[in-house]
């Protein structure tokens, strides 16, 4: 060490040395540097290094050393502190950096879906534009079959005529729109005369089927009945046949979906309650299907009410409607090949029509009831199917309407099943045996006696809405030939959830809803178990309804883990991710017609799975395994009887085989264009030909 260095010590004599303690005394001299030699210990002793010269009476300079040493020590003191005061303000930093790059990355992932959402909103603005400035065949089609009900109403054709007019409508291989798109706003006489020289046609193939139906996607929506109705008309208008609905004008409907509406400017009366009532009835089209309203005027408060069933006129308010809808087709000339009702509202339709309507031009139209359950059935006093012109005393019978335990009441769903030629009971997992059995609620005498005619259909879903090959909500779309993209969902998912991006995790998604039925104590079990065995989780809810979002609340604090991840408010965008990015969708039931999440699990390559250990119903006596649809043969020979964990060992251990079963699975069709509409055209096929 030099001289200069132990004189000055702001110059550093080694690199460990970190401060410089300066000369604060502007008295210092270079002789004074030995006493600069000395330091401190932390418990005050001086270092034994260096020696001390002996006190000598300097004028109070030993004063100012030892002021100067207290005033280094001080110095020093107080730097660390600024070092520590500055090292905690950079974790807090840090800690607060981290939080907003979090934050910045939901805000992203929320901008994106947004704009997805966006970017859908303005595809179907143009498509209502695109509508409006040249509309497609089937609306033209449509809005000049309303037109000629119109004419029949006012008096203005006959309905012979106009049974040759629609046929004609039907059957054209011209371009409607190119000779009636122009003319659709004249008057009715002006467009009669047009549909009076039109003569192109050819022999009609389809059937013309008309729902009477208590429900609609998306103009009223309750339960699995609106979407069946139109997801299995367009599937049928899609193949050929015509299809139509006639629905009660609820002051709930959303009116928005509904193109072309206008009311038709003529007289309707139905008969109830020994008397003539008015209707207005409105015409449009719904997704390329024909829909008629009727809106009662005398009884205007059965359907200007909230809600829609659970009333306790509920009997008076869907026979009203019932007849109705009878009266209407009667006096519009519509000769359909089938009436198509539906659980016990429209039941009564069937001797409605045998009994009264079946002379009335009708003689070729045949009757088929769809159940989408036996639990709701409609037991009432027997004087009241006077109201719409029925005779109680000749249906008070076993083996017509009379309840076959509470023996003086009638039971319209009963009847209902008598006088339909053609039952369908929609079940995708459960076997007609099951059913008349086990399901049908106190009507197996009459299911069994009228078991011929009882079929079994699967619900299905709309392929085009949830197909991974143009799916918008997802950041790559994949097929069976191409699946590299279902992997960079699975990462977007992760990332999206925070959880961890390794490419062997096994990623389980669930969806929770008021509809989806699980038992939430089970669930946590599963969960627990399968997190054991290295499973991620992935929770959707709807947030909207308090009860689900508590218990996913309460879920959540019991299932506390960094691998599961809870999504509380439900978003359309994330639900088709979920589906995507996960390999395994944990269902509660393979029945489930509304949510319909063991189907769109197979299309976009995710194993659906029970929360219980196999499901039971497919393990049902092999007695009444006769007669089950395909969809449920296809799940009891793959997924259909697997536990989470036994599928989370299947993935892992032999991985080639479990790949197969999910590219079969998403090759099959299970949409309502596939299994639904066979059964169904192979029912009016046979009705038709009683």
């Amino acid at each position: 060490m030099s001289m200069a260095t132990l004189i000055n010590p702001a110059i550093p004599s080694s690199p460990s040395r970190r401060f410089s303690i300066p000369l604060t005394s502007p008295n210092s001299h270079f002789v004074k540097a030995p006493s600069l030699l000395r330091c401190v210990r932390k418990n005050g002793e001086i270092n034994g290094l260096s020696r001390t010269p002996p006190p000598m009476d300097n004028g109070g300079e030993d004063d100012a050393e030892t002021s100067l040493e207290e005033s280094s020590n001080v110095e020093l003191e107080s730097k660390n502190n600024e070092i520590w005061r500055l090292f905690k303000e950079a974790q807090q930093n840090i800690l607060y950096l981290n939080k907003q790059r979090v934050k910045a990355v939901d805000e992203l992932n929320k901008t994106k879906r947004e704009k997805q959402l966006l970017l859908n909103k303005i595809e179907q603005l143009e498509k209502e534009n695109k509508r409006v400035s040249g509309k497609d065949n089937l609306v033209v089609c449509w809005e000049l079959l309303l037109r000629i009900d119109s004419m029949v109403l006012g008096g203005m054709v006959s309905t012979e005529e106009a049974s040759k007019l629609r046929r004609m409508v039907i059957d054209s291989k011209v371009s409607l729109v190119d000779v009636f798109s122009g003319l659709l706003q004249q008057r009715d006489a002006e467009l009669l005369a047009e549909l009076r020289l039109f003569s192109e046609g050819s022999k009609r193939k389809g059937y013309h089927v008309i729902h009477i139906c208590t429900e609609m996607e998306p103009l009223i929506s309750v339960g699995p009945l609106a979407p069946y109705i139109t997801g299995l008309s367009r599937a049928l208008q899609r193949k050929g046949h015509l299809v139509e609905v006639i629905l009660p004008k609820y002051a709930s409907l959303d009116l928005d979906e509904v193109q072309g509406l206008r009311e038709i400017e003529a007289d309707s009366y139905s008969f109830f309650n020994g008397q003539l009532h008015g209707n207005r009835i409105w015409t449009g089209v719904v997704r390329g299907i024909g829909v008629t309203f009727i809106q009662p005027l005398y009884f205007s408060s059965f359907f200007n009410r909230d809600g829609i069933y659970d009333h306790p006129d509920d009997f008076e308010r869907f026979t009203y409607f019932s007849r109705a809808s009878l009266d209407y087709i009667a006096k519009s000339g519509k000769q359909p090949d089938v009436l198509h009702l539906h659980n016990w509202e429209t039941a009564i339709v069937g001797p409605l029509f045998w009994d009264i309507f079946a002379k009335q031009g009708l003689g070729n139209t045949r009757i088929l009831l769809t159940c989408q359950g036996f639990d709701s059935q409609c037991l009432d006093e027997p004087d009241k199917l006077a109201l719409c012109g029925l005779d109680p005393g000749r249906l008070h019978r076993p083996d017509r309407f009379q309840d076959t335990a509470k023996t003086h009441l009638v039971n319209i769903l009963k009847g209902g099943v008598v006088y339909s030629n053609k039952v369908i009971v929609m079940s995708s997992m459960h076997s007609k045996g099951r059913i008349i059995h086990s399901m049908s609620h106190g009507l197996e005498p009459t299911l069994t006696m009228h078991k011929e005619k009882l079929l079994v259909a699967p619900y299905g879903f709309d392929n085009s809405t949830w197909d991974p090959s143009t799916d918008k909500f997802l950041p790559v779309n994949y097929s069976t030939e191409n699946m590299r993209g279902k992997y960079a969902c699975k990462v977007a998912l992760q990332q999206q959830a925070g959880i961890s991006t390794h490419a062997s995790s096994i990623l389980v998604g669930c969806i929770i809803s008021e509809e989806s039925g699980f038992d939430l104590e089970k669930l946590k079990a599963v969960v627990r178990n399968a997190i054991r065995e290295g499973a991620q989780f992935v929770l959707l809810g709807n947030g909207s309804v308090s009860t689900t979002y508590r218990a996913l609340r309460s879920f959540q604090e019991a299932v506390e883990d960094s691998n599961v991840k809870f999504f509380y408010n439900y978003d359309e965008a994330l639900s088709h991710l979920v589906f995507a990015g996960s390999d395994i969708i944990l269902c509660h039931s393979f029945h489930d017609p509304l949510l319909q999440v063991q189907l769109k699990a197979l299309r976009y390559g995710a194993a659906p799975v029970s929360e219980a250990s196999g499901d039971n119903h497919l393990r049902y006596s092999s007695d009444h395994d006769h007669e089950i649809t395909k969809f449920s043969q296809f799940m009891r020979s793959t997924f259909g009887v697997m536990s989470l964990s036994q599928a989370l060992d299947e993935m892992k251990n032999n991985p080639s085989t479990w790949k197969t079963k999910i590219l079969n699975a998403m090759k099959k069709d299970f949409s309502w264009d596939s299994e639904c509409y066979e059964t169904h055209v192979s029912a009016y096929t046979a009705v038709k030909s009683l």
